[in-house]
């Protein structure tokens, strides 16, 4: 039927989400709510006009990749070390801090010790989507607020890798502790290998054919696909894999048009993200984990901006940096939704623990949204004073 296709399912997602984002325009609202609000009207758990969300996940997912990939090429790799030196304890600091809220919180609602753990964990981690998405271009590449945000989000990226490599381990049972050493092991190995890959064949292939706009495109495609699933194959993840693509490549003079090609192509991916996120919520335990969600999400949406904003200051920021900083990073992160999915595979919790990490996620992605927008800089800002590229 035509209902089950891949082309019909295209047809409605960008259809749908044209009309409600130019409803979203008009209302003065934010279209990434849309995106998700369409989801789940349309998924399994509203019309079920499409009823394969996870066909539909699985094809968002490179919008991910190519966010990371794209972060790399932003960053050069003296300039990446010098943020990570300052952001380093504000960040270690503040998971630890989140974690310890997350877990007291939790605890409270979970069925089990681990289940606590792993939602406190979940707690430590902010949007690298909305962070990056909702952050004009120009604060991100000429303005102190956008290199701490990468900076901050660099560093959780990295712990939330760190524990999906946990969770991977734990999931292959006895020999965990030689299993993680073994997959931490393999990350120096890969960055060395995309640093010899782009110097000796990638740039002169570059500057070679640099004229053939298309051939370069494509092997920039190429180069960031081939990294996220090398990654994937020893053990690592495809984000890790596309960063490491991006930031080997970034000292390149062709990584601004690699950039600048490539955001529509991330675009177009992140609104079948923020769809399928609507679409494959399961809607079946609502009931049993709207309360404590509400309560996550609303200690998240309180908590974050106001840690970050007190972290901030102390290491001599600005208080309206410190401030709009904080609430940038006031979510809940993608990688939650990741660890989630990962951690009932291998069996560290069940399924309705993992239903409350997504539904705290969606709740803290639309919330955030909507005081991001209305308050601060975006490319999609609901006034003409707030929208800037």
């Amino acid at each position: 039927m035509a209902e089950n296709t891949i082309e019909f399912s295209m047809y409605l997602i960008f259809t749908g989400a044209a009309l409600l984002a130019t409803i979203a325009l008009y209302a003065r609202q934010a279209m990434i709510v849309g995106y998700i609000l369409l989801g789940i009207i349309l998924g399994p758990w509203g019309v079920s006009l499409i009823n394969d969300p996870e066909l539909i996940k699985d094809i968002s997912h490179i919008g991910i990749i190519f966010l990371l990939y794209l972060l790399g090429l932003d960053l050069l790799p003296q300039q990446l070390l010098k943020m990570l030196g300052k952001a380093l304890k504000i960040t270690l600091l503040s998971s630890l801090i989140f974690w310890v809220i997350g877990f007291s919180v939790a605890y409270i609602f979970a069925e089990t010790y681990l289940d606590a753990i792993l939602l406190g964990a979940v707690m430590m981690f902010s949007s690298t989507i909305i962070g990056l998405k909702l952050l004009p271009t120009t604060t991100l590449h000429h303005k102190h607020t956008g290199q701490i945000i990468i900076s901050v989000l660099l560093i959780q990226d990295l712990i939330a890798i760190v524990i999906l490599l946990l969770l991977q381990g734990y999931s292959k049972g006895e020999n965990l502790i030689i299993d993680i050493f073994l997959q931490l092991g393999t990350l120096p190995l890969l960055i060395a290998f995309a640093w010899l890959f782009v110097r000796f064949i990638l740039i002169k292939l570059i500057q070679k054919f640099d004229q053939i706009h298309e051939y370069v495109f494509l092997l920039a495609i190429a180069w960031c696909m081939g990294m996220s699933q090398l990654a994937v194959m020893i053990g690592l993840s495809h984000e890790i894999g596309a960063f490491i693509a991006g930031i080997t490549l970034a000292s390149s003079p062709i990584a601004f048009f690699i950039t600048d090609r490539l955001k529509p192509l991330r675009d177009f991916f992140l609104i079948i993200f923020f769809f399928s996120l609507g679409a494959s919520f399961n809607v079946d335990n609502l009931g049993e984990i709207i309360l404590p969600a509400l309560l996550l999400a609303t200690i998240s949406l309180i908590c974050k901006p106001y840690i970050f904003r007190w972290f901030l200051k102390k290491a001599g920021e600005k208080d309206s940096i410190s401030t709009e900083v904080g609430f940038r990073l006031g979510q809940f992160s993608e990688f939650s939704l990741l660890i989630a999915v990962l951690a009932v595979e291998s069996g560290f919790i069940g399924q309705i623990t993992s239903n409350l990490i997504q539904l705290t996620t969606l709740i803290t992605f639309i919330v955030s949204s909507y005081i991001i927008v209305l308050n601060y800089p975006t490319p999609i800002g609901v006034s003409n004073k707030l929208r800037r590229d």
